[in-house]
């Protein structure tokens, strides 16, 4: 088997990580500026010592986004 060096292993850890950086400081800051839960399917369960939120709606809403932006891009490069 070939076996990946120590130093390698230590880049792609420090890839991985840099990258949740980005994505978390993404998200973070799109939740300022696009609005969340208010869209109809979106479910909101509030109990006493517990809110269970479950985004359908607006999942769909960013799949169909980013399926139509990374087709687009896709189309473009050919």
């Amino acid at each position: 088997m070939n076996e990946l060096p120590l130093a390698a292993i230590g880049k792609l850890v420090a890839m991985f990580g840099a990258l949740m950086v980005v994505l978390g400081l993404s998200l973070w800051l799109m939740a300022r500026w696009i609005p969340s839960g208010g869209l109809p399917g979106d479910i909101l369960v509030r109990r006493p010592g517990m809110v269970l939120y479950v985004p359908i709606t607006t999942a769909l809403l960013i799949s169909l986004l980013l399926t139509l932006v990374l087709t687009l891009l896709a189309w473009l490069r050919r």
